[in-house]
């Protein structure tokens, strides 16, 4: 959580964040900004002070809105700075960076990096910055960060506004559900009011409308892959593919709030009027496989134990995994969930090479999402939902829906 930060950065000796980039579709400066709308800025966080927010000059009253401390950037007099450095922007970028951080007191140390913006860019700017500041040392995080560390454990405000999606994700849900079985059926083939095929890239449309009246975005897109497609666990499907009685689809949404706010992340595997014999079982595996990881699961149990229990269980049931072949593309060839927030994928990770401390600590929100692929059988499995460990260590499903394999034709 936010208030970990200082400690965080004193444990990993950094003296100060420096955040860029626009505060939309952003995670970093979102996370620390609220999500203002704003193009482009700059945060710097010293340790053991406030955060303070550089913004540009039209933006001020969206910048006001953040409630932090505020810089105006045209106050460091830009296009004057590139005229001392006989016209070239990068050494007078560099320039007023350099007086930024003197502004709020980081003259030394060590400074992370965070935001986005275009590699070339960043790699120039922060190239020259490191030359032109000889006290302070900018350095980066792989994989794992202070600010992903910080934003594995929610507070309930964010919680609830994961909840929030996952309603509205529902709400999606059911009604392509309701969309696809209130279809006329020609040759196992849904029919359009119009006569013609429905397809996928007809639903997938229909998905984004639905979204967008509801206030949600969907900037990863969908998957929503049938048959073969079903069995390549990211294959987001073929929008020429017509829909099918009997064939499984895999449907996995994960749209979030505008601006690139918290993400929901939801699975559900249907056949459409009937199950046949194979992919009935192929799910009856996964569902039992969903139901007792779920049921095991416990506040403070690292992540991988529950990544090699998944592999185990499987592997009981005849499948090849990960765990006996690192490079299987067939059964089951991926983890068993990842944390979500701002991300789609974040902390806790639950891949068996995890560290100690992806754990199921309270406060985590992630998601279980067992499956199944055998794109040569024309069929792919998953179930997905969202689960927070409450505070009190206590697991909570944030939205339930039905686990039903049949949709059964109205």
């Amino acid at each position: 959580m936010k208030k970990d930060i200082d400690s965080l950065m004193d444990a990993s000796d950094v003296d100060a964040l420096l955040v860029t980039g626009s505060a939309r579709h952003n995670p970093a400066m979102v996370y620390l900004t609220g999500g203002a709308h704003l193009t482009k800025a700059d945060l710097i966080k010293k340790r053991g002070c406030a955060p303070v927010l550089f913004y540009s000059s039209m933006e001020r009253d969206e910048a006001a809105k953040t409630g932090l401390e505020t810089r105006n950037l045209g106050d460091f007099r830009l296009h004057e700075l590139q005229r001392e450095m006989g016209g070239d922007i990068l050494l007078a970028t560099v320039e007023r960076y350099r007086r930024m951080f003197s502004d709020v007191g980081v003259t030394s140390g060590r400074v992370a990096l965070y935001g986005k913006i275009e590699s070339s860019e960043a790699y120039a700017l922060f190239t020259a910055l490191q030359d032109a500041l000889p006290g302070i040392t900018l350095i980066g995080e792989f994989e794992t960060s202070i600010l992903l560390s910080v934003m594995s454990t929610k507070d309930e405000d964010e919680v609830e506004r994961i909840r929030r999606m996952g309603q509205k994700t529902i709400e999606v849900v059911d009604m392509v559900a309701d969309f696809l079985t209130s279809r006329d059926v020609q040759d196992q083939v849904l029919i359009k009011s119009d006569g013609s095929p429905l397809t996928i890239g007809d639903v997938k449309r229909r998905i984004n409308l639905w979204l967008a009246e509801r206030s949600a975005e969907n900037p990863e897109g969908t998957i929503f892959a049938m048959g073969h497609d079903a069995g390549v666990p990211h294959s987001s499907g073929t929008d020429s593919d017509q829909l099918q009685l009997g064939k499984t689809i895999v449907f996995d949404i994960f749209p979030c709030e505008p601006g690139g706010g918290y993400f929901y992340d939801f699975t559900r595997t249907w056949c459409l009027g009937y199950a046949p014999e194979e992919a009935q079982v192929l799910y009856d595996d996964v569902l039992a496989v969903y139901k007792q990881v779920m049921g095991e699961l416990q506040a403070g149990t690292p992540c991988m134990e529950y990544q090699q229990q998944t592999c185990e269980l499987f592997e009981a049931r005849g499948h090849t995994t990960i765990m006996s072949d690192p490079q299987t593309q067939d059964g089951y060839v991926h983890s068993l969930g990842h944390g979500l927030g701002l991300h789609v994928h974040e902390r806790p990770s639950f891949r068996t090479s995890s560290g100690e401390g992806d754990r199921l600590e309270p406060g985590v929100v992630v998601t279980i999402e067992p499956g199944l692929y055998y794109p040569q059988r024309d069929m792919g499995v998953r179930l997905e939902d969202t689960v927070w460990v409450r505070p009190n260590g206590e697991i909570e499903v944030l939205v339930e829906y039905p686990l039903d394999l049949v949709l059964p034709m109205k």
